[in-house]
């Protein structure tokens, strides 16, 4: 991989990571905001897969093997999370979590 094809990749990964935390920032619906982490889980993993080519070793697409486990048990847990403030509060606004203490 040449130098010209990693910045195109670090470009893409960058994109998306800021992507994802324009959209957590500035939206107050959980279901975009778990999605918008998810966003910047992917674009950390192309940057790690990239270095990974470039460096011509597994480590990095191991570590993304990882990340993604991760995100995966996140997203599950978000989406139980979700659907329990639903229930109770019948909205997906962020500001309702500071009603719900106990």
């Amino acid at each position: 991989m040449s130098q010209l094809a990693l910045q195109h990749y670090l470009i893409v990964g960058a994109a998306l990571f800021a992507l994802g935390l324009i959209g957590f920032m500035t939206r107050r619906n959980l279901i975009v905001m778990f999605l918008s982490t998810e966003l910047m889980f992917q674009g950390v993993a192309v940057n790690l897969v990239a270095f990974a080519h470039y460096h011509g070793n597994l480590n990095g697409q191991a570590f993304v093997i990882f990340v993604l486990v991760v995100a995966a048990a996140e997203a599950s847990l978000a989406l139980a999370l979700v659907v329990l403030l639903f229930r109770t509060k019948n909205t997906l606004d962020a500001d309702a979590w500071r009603e719900l203490k106990g």
